[in-house]
């Protein structure tokens, strides 16, 4: 049936439709996995912008080869000959000359060689010198096949998938011809369509973006009987080439015809590709389709026909000459003899018309028997175009009737830029297989056609026509405009029109004149392409199939990237990039103040060294200065962000032990990514950042002490959208006698933990209780004594003492002015330095201190070192020896009967029990001072019961380890300490 593509319906295929081979390819509207763009646009983008410095002008031959096999065994066998090695071609069967033709004499005669021909061998002559390029003088071999499997068979047509194996044969028949290091760059099947695509071994390293697919526009307009294979290359990252091999439909009523456009207008709506990104990264096109390529070439089986003239007509014209071929006879000579003779009888010896009218007139063709007996030889004395028997003159009178000639002036199908070398060479379809010159003898008799043709297209052709589309639009609107008026155009004359005509330039803009040598071509990237067909012609010698074998040889001139030159280029806008990138980016200096250091260079930079706290002693702070000053020409907007940690670090801007403050308030607005507080320097504006490195955790001692931890870690300083500097911080631990054990104190030497940080355990025990629990204890006896005597001397009789202020005193007092802390602070340092490092308490204190803030000094340092002790003075399993002791027993005790209960239980831990006496004799002492400073005996007894209640409730949780629990066993423990007190 007719069908077109004005009437054809645009079908939307089944899931069955879409997984057969041929079918719809996934288009822009569906679900695609579109490539991830590189991020490195801007620098791409640049160096792309100065592609003519790394491009060079190269220069490549491709050969493009057709052939429909008809599904023949044996075709295999030839295909080496024919398309790698350029043999088979018949010059006296072509209009023109070839350079090797002085070896045609040796080359076996036709008859022998179709007396020759077998399927297990090739069907070329014998001694053929190959007329054509082929080897490695080519660099890229392209062939297309048709029918390399039955399509006419239903069941063929119908198989969702394809066959391997057929292609396969003929990939080693190629490659078994190819010279050595060719390589295989792409190749799709479809049914009995396949398209392979070898490059030289210097080429194929240059070509990139390979993409293939197929079109099926057979049976209901989908199956793979029909249809098209096109692969998309990209050659020397710049010129993208389409090839795409075709069997068009077939036949030679008017509704093939229309069938045959529809099927090739299918095969470039439906073929899409991946997309192509530019030397930019940009994605040029969503979806790469044919159009868009900068060189095409399409091929195959077209299946245009010769049309307005009798077919038997044809077979005879070309068969004059054909006939010259054979010398010796053979079957085939048999054959046109016999059909030219019949011509003859049937059309007698009356016909005046001689042989040349034959070659210009598409009706009846008649001759006299002594004209048809002569064999046809160009005549020396005239031109080939000039004479009407050559085969120049013959072929010239059929290509007016070829359907794709006129289809393409009609503008009804390839018209859009395709381009065609001159046909000098005869019809490729149909013969006899094994026949060189005898066109179909069976009872069909098809008149011959040049079915298989090679149609090339640069961008710039494309774009030609576009143009003339336009302008002829363009006139057109502006007629019918000027009609819609009642005007004609006056600037028509219609004596020009009349007397204006030049027959000599008649027809001389029809596309399929001798329009093989283009000019140059812009391709997409902005390169210049030059394209030169160098031979088109058919292998008439070849003789396995009924098809002629086809093929043309292309030199292109083409743009290549260098990758050196690139590499080079991308070096320099690299660094031009980065150094224009640097003047826009924000631009802070970071300075670091030494000058506790010792240094004598008192700013240095942070890339030489960090921020050194140097040594570090507990719960003694130490600050460290930066400023950050923006040097750039821009805003900067800073601020210390996540950095990296380990597993068991805890994440945030900085450790637990540092503590960062800048002398601003932070910004309003925070970034939405950023969770921490950010600055804004104007230009010019500096920040001082003070950094204070502070340990108190004692987990975090304990860690320090064992070589667990280390003050260690680097802080990340984030300028946005600039670099972010990377600020290492450390310091070096000085070892202290807090949160450890009674057992770990009792084995230091003398000389203190600072002299020997680790225990030595070897030596065992060197002392019966800790000596920092003893000499904190002496000299808070000694300072207690001291301070109420003082104060009873120089205290005038209406200020209150101060342990009227707080029953805890001195180990807790009330809050004083800020002065008065600070000093108490350093002087508690000075008392935890003497520890660590074995000196004498009551001399670590500047002189002119008060004893008042001397004891409180001491009191207080000795509360927090016993609360620091790891395993306490009265350790949790003794506690539980003591819980247990007290509800076992049955009768109520006295003071004195628990006060050696509670004695005998600590014996078990004579540390321990040592230890634990000293605090409490300590605690007696102090009580007695203090009560014998109350005036009167009814407050003394009051006062001391007040004393005794609160230093039990401080003393409890600081000496004795046991669960955290209700108030009665808060209560119990409180008791342990009363019982002493009271005794």
């Amino acid at each position: 049936p007719s069908m077109s593509s004005s009437l054809r319906p645009d079908l939307s295929p089944g899931p069955q439709i879409r997984a057969t081979p041929g079918a719809y390819p996934s288009t822009p509207g569906e679900p695609a996995s579109p490539e991830t763009v590189s991020s490195e646009l801007s620098l791409s983008q640049a160096v792309y912008k100065r592609r003519a410095e790394y491009t060079v002008s190269r220069k490549i031959r491709i050969k493009v080869g057709t052939w429909n096999v008809a599904a023949l065994s044996g075709t295999e066998k030839d295909i080496g000959s024919w398309f790698v090695s350029g043999k088979g071609v018949s010059e006296s069967l072509s209009v023109r000359s070839f350079e090797d033709a002085i070896h045609a004499k040796t080359i076996e005669d036709v008859g022998h060689q179709e007396a020759r021909r077998r399927k297990t061998a090739s069907t070329t002559p014998l001694n053929d010198p190959g007329f054509l390029p082929g080897g490695d003088e080519i660099g890229l071999y392209v062939l297309g096949l048709q029918e390399i499997v039955d399509v006419s068979s239903t069941a063929e047509a119908l198989k969702p998938y394809n066959d391997p194996h057929p292609s396969r044969r003929w990939k080693h028949a190629v490659e078994s011809a190819l010279p050595e290091g060719y390589v295989k760059i792409a190749e799709q099947q479809l049914i009995g369509l396949f398209l392979v695509i070898y490059a030289a071994p210097t080429i194929a390293p240059t070509i990139s973006d390979v993409a293939t697919t197929s079109v099926g526009t057979g049976l209901m307009g989908y199956m793979g009987n029909k249809g098209a294979v096109v692969a998309r290359i990209v050659l020397g990252g710049c010129t993208r080439i389409v090839f795409v091999d075709c069997h068009l439909s077939a036949g030679v009523e008017k509704g093939n015809l229309e069938r045959r456009d529809w099927d090739a207008s299918q095969v470039v709506r439906r073929a899409r590709f991946s997309p192509v990104y530019n030397g930019a990264g940009e994605v040029e096109e969503a979806s790469d389709s044919i159009g868009s390529e900068d060189v095409a070439f399409w091929f195959g089986d077209l299946n245009y026909r010769l049309e307005g003239m009798p077919g038997e007509d044809v077979r005879r014209l070309l068969m004059l000459h054909t006939k010259n071929e054979y010398r010796d006879g053979g079957k085939s000579k048999r054959k046109i003899d016999a059909e030219l003779a019949m011509h003859d009888s049937r059309y007698g010896h009356d016909c005046t018309a001689d042989d040349s009218s034959s070659h210009t007139s598409s009706s009846t063709h008649s001759t006299s028997s002594a004209d048809t007996s002569m064999t046809l030889h160009a005549s020396e004395a005239l031109d080939p175009s000039s004479d009407p028997a050559s085969l120049q003159t013959t072929l010239a009178s059929l290509l007016p009737h070829d359907q794709l000639h006129q289809q393409m002036r009609k503008r009804k199908a390839f018209h859009d830029g395709w381009r065609e070398g001159p046909i000098d060479f005869l019809p490729t379809y149909k013969y006899d297989v094994g026949s060189v010159g005898m066109f179909d003898s069976s009872e069909k008799k098809r008149g011959p056609s040049w079915c298989d043709r090679i149609l090339f297209r640069t961008r710039r052709d494309k774009q030609a026509y576009e143009d003339r589309v336009h302008k002829d639009e363009s006139v057109k609107k502006r007629d019918d405009e000027m009609k819609a008026h009642g005007i004609d155009d006056p600037s028509v004359n219609e004596e020009d029109v009349l007397f204006d005509y030049d027959p000599a330039n008649d027809g001389a803009d029809d596309d399929y004149d001798d329009a093989h040598e283009l000019d140059s071509n812009t391709t997409a990237v902005g390169s210049e392409d030059k394209l030169h067909l160098e031979y088109y012609t058919s292998h008439q010698r070849v003789l396995s199939s009924d098809h002629k074998p086809l093929d043309a040889i292309f030199t292109l001139t083409y743009d290549a990237v260098d990758p050196d030159l690139k590499a080079k280029i991308h070096q320099e806008v690299a660094r031009e990039l980065d150094k224009a990138e640097n003047e826009r980016r924000p631009a802070v200096t970071v300075i670091v103040d030494h000058h506790d250091e010792g240094n004598s260079n008192s700013a240095l930079s942070i890339d030489r060294e960090g921020v050194d706290f140097g040594d570090v002693r507990f719960d003694s702070p130490r600050t460290r200065h930066i400023t950050v000053a923006n040097t750039g020409r821009v805003p900067a907007t800073i601020g210390f962000t996540d950095r990296i940690v380990t597993s068991d670090q805890a994440a945030g801007a900085a450790p637990s032990w540092l503590d960062i403050s800048f002398d601003r308030p932070r910004d309003r607005q925070q970034p939405s990514s950023e969770q921490h507080d950010v600055y804004t320097l104007e230009p010019g504006d500096a920040a001082n950042v003070d950094l204070t490195l502070h340990v108190s955790d004692l987990g975090l001692v304990r860690n320090l002490n064992e070589g667990k931890a280390h003050l260690e870690d680097v802080l990340v300083l984030r300028i946005h959208n600039g670099r972010d500097y990377f600020l290492p911080v450390r310091a070096r631990w000085l070892q202290s006698s807090f949160s450890r054990s009674i057992d770990e104190l009792v084995r230091v030497p003398e000389g203190g933990v600072r002299q020997h940080p680790t225990e030595d355990s070897a030596n065992g025990v060197k002392w019966s209780a800790p000596r920092e629990i003893f000499r904190l204890t002496e000299a808070a006896e000694e300072l207690t004594e001291r301070a109420v005597a003082e104060w009873g001397m120089r205290c005038a009789d209406d200020e209150k003492p101060p342990w009227e202020h707080h029953t805890g005193w001195p180990f807790i007092h009330p809050p004083t002015d800020e002065d008065s802390e600070k000093q108490k602070n350093k002087l508690k340092h000075l008392v935890r330095e003497a520890l660590d490092t074995d000196t004498p308490i009551v001399e670590c204190f500047p002189a002119g201190t008060s004893p008042v803030l001397r004891l409180e000094a001491v009191a207080e340092t000795l509360l927090s070192f016993l609360a620091s002790l790891s395993d306490g003075i009265i350790t949790a399993a003794l506690w539980a020896e003591l819980e247990t002791n007290a509800l076992a027993s049955k009768k109520t005790l006295s003071i004195e009967e628990e006060r050696l209960e509670i004695l005998d239980t600590l014996t078990s831990s004579p540390a321990h029990s040592t230890s634990f006496t000293f605090v409490t004799s300590m605690l007696v002492k102090i009580v007695a001072e203090i009560v014998a400073a109350v005036p009167s005996d009814q407050q003394r007894v009051q006062f001391r019961g007040q004393l005794e209640d609160s230093y039990t409730s401080l003393f409890s949780d600081a000496v004795i380890r046991a669960p955290v629990g209700t108030k009665e066993r808060k209560g119990r423990r409180e008791r342990v300490l009363k019982v002493l007190l009271c005794g």
